[in-house]
């Protein structure tokens, strides 16, 4: 069995008597990459800051790779990598100037190869003369994870890694965090309020509000815990003149297509059955069963 590499109990954090972390807990497996989810002010980047010993928990436990924070926190920061909203580059360096710089400061041995090799890897290599000022948001975010993996961590942390990016920009750099964690068998822990934009990186999933987990798990963990009914869209020749087939109510219709309100998934090959039964189909579609809307569903369930 996989071992955690970041293990969290009851953790409680306060600034200023308002408390920011209110009993959190969970577990991320070595080579995992899961994400930490919910919106602006839910305690995301203190819980970054908690795991790499930057700041102290009230209470609680805290181990990375055995390890506390607080004693153990020169350790685990020379095992992890951090790349935070602002990526924390020089813009009047080059790309190749900010990773030497960075490596200098990490104490990385024979840089250049490894320079060379993030470079290419996240297709920087061709800008690597430019001035990151120069530089798109969506490279200065790439760049920024390159820098966080000069010392070959064990464990990347990532905080609001999609933010400002535009739809390509997003698409590139999930892709770049997908292929890392394979090439590499990095642990990744990405903590973002944009939830779709991770929906296909992430393993599983904690979704956080006021600094407490209202649920963890898998998509399709969640997706049995929380969907009861389903609608199912179908694109077929049926025609339907009253508000349910066979049973199962239309609540959307136009030309061609269909949705059904399913009382289970398993219910939908028999949905299927009876459609084809009377005319062609050509897709079906579970719907509604996306990351965002799941979430808000475990919101409502956990109030």
């Amino acid at each position: 069995m996989t071992e955690p590499i970041i293990e969290v109990e009851s953790v409680v954090k306060s600034f200023g008597g308002q408390r920011v972390i209110d009993g959190l807990s969970f577990a991320v497996n070595q080579g995992e990459i899961v994400g930490l989810l919910g919106p602006n002010g839910s305690g995301k980047t203190t819980t970054i800051r908690l795991l790499n010993g930057v700041i102290s928990p009230d209470s609680g436990k805290i181990r990375i790779s055995g390890m506390d924070p607080q004693t153990g926190g020169d350790e685990i920061r020379r095992r992890s990598g951090v790349m935070t909203e602002s990526a924390g580059l020089y813009r009047n360096l080059t790309g190749k100037e900010n990773l030497e710089f960075f490596a200098r400061l990490y104490g990385v041995e024979k840089p250049n190869p490894r320079i060379r090799e993030l470079l290419s890897d996240f297709g920087l290599e061709e800008h690597r003369s430019k001035k990151v000022g120069a530089y798109s948001t969506g490279m200065k975010k790439r760049l920024g994870i390159a820098k966080a993996l000069l010392h070959s961590p064990a464990l990347l942390f990532l905080d609001e890694p999609t933010t400002g990016l535009d739809p390509e920009g997003t698409r590139d750099l999930t892709r770049y965090i997908t292929d890392l964690n394979r090439k590499y068998q990095v642990t990744i822990f990405i903590c973002t309020h944009l939830l779709r934009q991770v929906e296909d990186v992430c393993r599983r999933f904690v979704f956080i509000a006021a600094g407490w987990v209202l649920d963890q798990g898998t998509l399709p963990e969640i997706e049995n815990k929380y969907l009861g009914e389903v609608d199912l869209r179908v694109e077929t020749e049926l025609q339907v003149s009253g508000d349910s087939f066979l049973g199962f109510p239309i609540i959307h219709r136009k030309p061609g297509h269909y949705t059904f309100r399913v009382e289970s998934k398993e219910r939908i090959p028999e949905v299927l059955r009876a459609i084809l039964a009377e005319a062609p189909l050509y897709t079906a579609e579970i719907t509604g069963r996306d990351l965002e809307t799941l979430y808000f569903k475990v919101r409502g369930d956990s109030r």
